[in-house]
């Protein structure tokens, strides 16, 4: 299937102007099909352009022709090699078996496509699972015990909800086509097309976001208890503040001790952060919801320690763009708030990478940012100073790997190319970064302060 500018601008205009209360995510979507249509005709998704490749190390600032620091590329598969006719890709998420192997859940406009990282950190092309309706820029995934749900803006899509452990018999030589109307264990069809995915494992709840076609929800918290990932059905909805792009959902034991032992979500709601406690389903409630200096399109964001719960970072996928705050020079800028007492957040410092780029999705483990910056790619920031200096002056890049190599030469560009997402959370340490145009690459941090770490 072929798309046409005017098609998919059209497509993703509809889509946003459903969301209600999604006041700025009709110009947002429309920058990145422009900037989609730029690439292909810079041919950037052709045929034969990009070869997989095996591993190559980090030495001297490079790893064959990419940029890196710190991190060595194991594995390449082109998004042309894991089955998929678009080869656009998008999010990424990751399994671990009850025996200890681990899968990777790559994104696609068309599809997902299943990859096995070997115990050497190669990967291997194992099966795909097609889109449920047709294709769409945006895809995005979860996994909660041995289910993965998948969410996506293609119309009527829902939520598809298949069982991982298929992926267990499944064999390299012959990768298996799993089918959307044969082999999901269920289709959840309460909301047609849906932004983003959010995963709470301790409370077996997926939250859909910037759900359309829907009036009453608003955009906002779509609850999905998947208990029975058989029988998933919604106990509510949490829409007082609107349009939700993305969110964290934990069971709170921070230092505002009122809210010990609560479910609380905190949301990045295009110009906020608004944190809510979803524990009622039924009667969610929003404890706060604070802006900050330079916001232009409140993105995404990760709690610095989910033990302590006492600071997040947050990042605003606009600010570089539209030149705002100290954005403005258009370096990747994080911006930290301390959450001690949720009902008043306080934005407390920025940190900014050392190169020109957008960013998208960050996750942290063990004091250690693991950011997916479109151009720039894979950046890796030491955040663990955060509770002395909350300032973020002590921040530190300890770790980079470049997948756009296109926009080296010029210090990185601020436009929506190169990676999407990253998933950080294997337990041997293997991280996998899902490139737009390229394909899904298997990668090893072995800088300062890394270490193998628990699924998450």
């Amino acid at each position: 299937m072929k798309f046409s500018t005017v098609s998919l601008l059209s497509l993703a205009c509809a889509a946003a102007a459903s969301h209600q209360g999604g006041r700025t995510m009709e110009h947002l979507m429309s920058l990145k099909m422009l900037s989609r249509e730029r690439a292909r005709a810079q041919g950037l998704f052709n045929m034969n352009r990009y070869p997989n490749e095996g591993g190559k190390k980090c030495k001297r600032g490079k790893a064959g022709e990419y940029s890196c620091d710190n991190v060595d590329l194991l594995s390449f598969l082109s998004h042309q090699a894991l089955g998929s006719t678009t080869r656009e890709g998008n999010d990424i998420w990751g399994w671990t078996s009850a025996d200890g192997r681990e899968f990777g859940v790559v994104g696609q406009t068309d599809g997902v496509a299943f990859v096995e990282v070997l115990k050497d950190g190669s990967l291997e092309y194992i099966g795909r699972l097609a889109t449920q309706t047709e294709p769409s820029t945006w895809r995005d995934m979860k996994v909660i015990g041995d289910h993965v749900y998948i969410g996506s803006e293609a119309p009527g899509h829902g939520l598809q909800i298949f069982d991982l452990n298929k992926l267990t018999t499944t064999s390299s030589f012959e990768p298996t086509i799993f089918s959307p109307k044969t082999d999901l264990t269920a289709w959840y069809r309460g909301f047609g097309s849906s932004h983003n995915i959010v995963a709470h494992e301790e409370t077996n709840m997926i939250y859909a976001v910037g759900t359309a076609r829907n009036l009453t929800c608003a955009g906002g918290l779509w609850m999905v208890d998947v208990s029975d990932p058989a029988e998933p059905f919604s106990p509510g909805c949490a829409n007082e503040d609107g349009y939700v792009h993305d969110a964290q959902c934990v069971i709170y034991k921070g230092p505002d001790a009122q809210y010990n032992g609560q479910e609380i979500c905190f949301n990045y709601n295009e110009d906020t952060l608004t944190i809510v406690d979803v524990t009622d389903k039924k009667h969610p409630k929003q404890i706060s919801k604070t802006p900050y200096v330079g916001a232009s399109y409140t993105h995404q964001g990760w709690l610095v320690d989910p033990e302590d719960m006492s600071y997040l970072l947050l990042d605003d996928e606009l600010d570089e763009m539209d030149g705002t705050g100290a954005a403005a020079n258009g370096h990747t800028t994080t911006y930290i708030f301390d959450i001690k007492d949720l009902s008043a957040p306080k934005h407390t410092g920025i940190y900014q990478s050392p190169v020109r780029s957008i960013d998208h999705n960050q996750y942290v483990i063990d004091g250690l940012s693991y950011q997916s910056n479109y151009g720039s790619g894979l950046r890796i920031v030491d955040v663990r100073s955060v509770s002395k200096d909350p300032s973020g002056s002590h921040f530190k890049e300890v770790g980079s790997f470049d997948c756009h190599p296109e926009d080296d030469s010029i210090g990185g560009e601020v436009e929506f190319v190169g990676s999407w997402s990253v998933y950080p959370y294997f337990a041997s340490g293997y991280i996998l970064l899902n490139s737009i145009e390229r394909g899904v690459y298997s990668l090893k941090y072995n800088g300062p302060h890394g270490k193998p770490h628990g699924n998450n």
